[in-house]
């Protein structure tokens, strides 16, 4: 028995791949458009309830609406909405005892009328735990036991049968992200708090601050504007920068003394020379807010390899190339 070539259908007719694929892009996009139209006062209203819990929002879903589920609880944890996934199956055997009186659950089911679900709504109709559905059918039993029920424009599904859930799922996706986005706006989510929870990666090494690669204290190579160049080179050598920053009698930065300008002012007295004397003013430096990119940005840009890190003026800490390649930012 010879099996049917991928590129025909079943009665012989030659298949186009690429006008299928744009086929489903199409109906899944103006399926996304028709959800924007509708949401309302009921997202609002969602957003309202999400945002006032005190514990964190507890997902569940079943089948394909649980996988969607899964990943609407990492956007929601990763945004700053504290989130957990309850599978309704297990709901039924224990798991209910997760969800707390402080939190708010989301429910997707594009029927509404999923009966695994249905000991998860009576344990919130119980404790009186706010309830957000995500369904298809404003009239399905899900719909009418929510608090706040969001309703899936009624849009054909991507699959020919109309048969395997691809344009539904992804209206769920889509709403999860704009309820997680809203809820990251209401909250001023800021890239700083973003860092906090995106540690490790390339996203951490991005959003990675001055502050914490910078060297401090000590290891900063700073010396006075009136001492003698011989003691300058002393501290440029013990603190393995390459540079001094020369501060004065407040504290503040008054210029940098680099290998470039030594080689500039290299002769018989560079030594009897004062700090000020062989210091650039106007040096590159860069707060300890600032982001380490920008920071490589700059010592590019400049054709640099160290930073000073000035606050209020004065240096707070001293920055090398070297230390951001090792934190992986390039």
């Amino acid at each position: 028995m010879s099996i049917q070539s991928a590129s025909v259908t079943t009665d012989g007719a030659p298949i186009d791949d690429l006008a299928t694929a744009r086929k489903v892009l199409r109906t899944e996009a103006d399926a996304l458009h028709a959800l924007g139209a509708t949401l309302g006062d009921a997202f609002i209203r969602a957003l309202d309830l999400l945002s006032d819990v005190q514990g964190r929002v507890v997902v569940s879903g079943m089948g394909k609406g649980g996988h969607i589920g899964r990943k609407i609880v990492a956007t929601l944890a990763s945004t700053g909405t504290p989130a957990f996934f309850v599978h309704p199956g297990e709901a039924s055997h224990g798991d209910l005892g997760m969800i707390t009186k402080d939190d708010a659950v989301l429910a997707l089911s594009n029927s509404g009328e999923t009966n695994e679900l249905a000991d998860l709504v009576a344990h919130c109709k119980r404790f009186d735990i706010p309830l957000i559905s995500i369904t298809s059918r404003e009239s399905s039993a899900l719909s009418r036991a929510a608090t706040a029920s969001l309703i899936l424009p009624n849009c054909p599904e991507a699959c020919p049968m109309g048969l395997a859930p691809t344009t539904s799922t992804t209206l769920m996706l889509a709403l999860g992200d704009a309820i997680a986005v809203a809820l990251l706006e209401r909250k001023g989510f800021s890239p700083a708090d973003f860092h906090v929870l995106h540690p490790g990666g390339k996203l951490g090494q991005k959003l990675l601050k001055v502050s914490n690669l910078m060297h401090t204290g000590d290891e900063i190579p700073c010396v006075t504007a009136d001492i003698k160049m011989a003691d300058v080179i002393l501290t440029i050598t013990a603190k393995r920068f390459g540079c001094a920053a020369v501060i004065n009698a407040d504290g503040k930065l008054v210029g940098v003394i680099t290998d470039g300008d030594l080689r500039r002012h290299m002769g018989e007295d560079i030594l009897d020379l004062s700090a000020n004397e062989v210091m650039s003013v106007g040096a590159k430096t860069i707060g300890p807010n600032a982001l380490v990119s920008e920071a490589v940005a700059l010592m590019n840009a400049s054709a640099i390899t160290n930073l000073f890190v000035i606050d209020d003026e004065r240096p707070v800490g001293v920055l090398h190339v070297h230390d951001c390649l090792r934190a992986g930012v390039v």
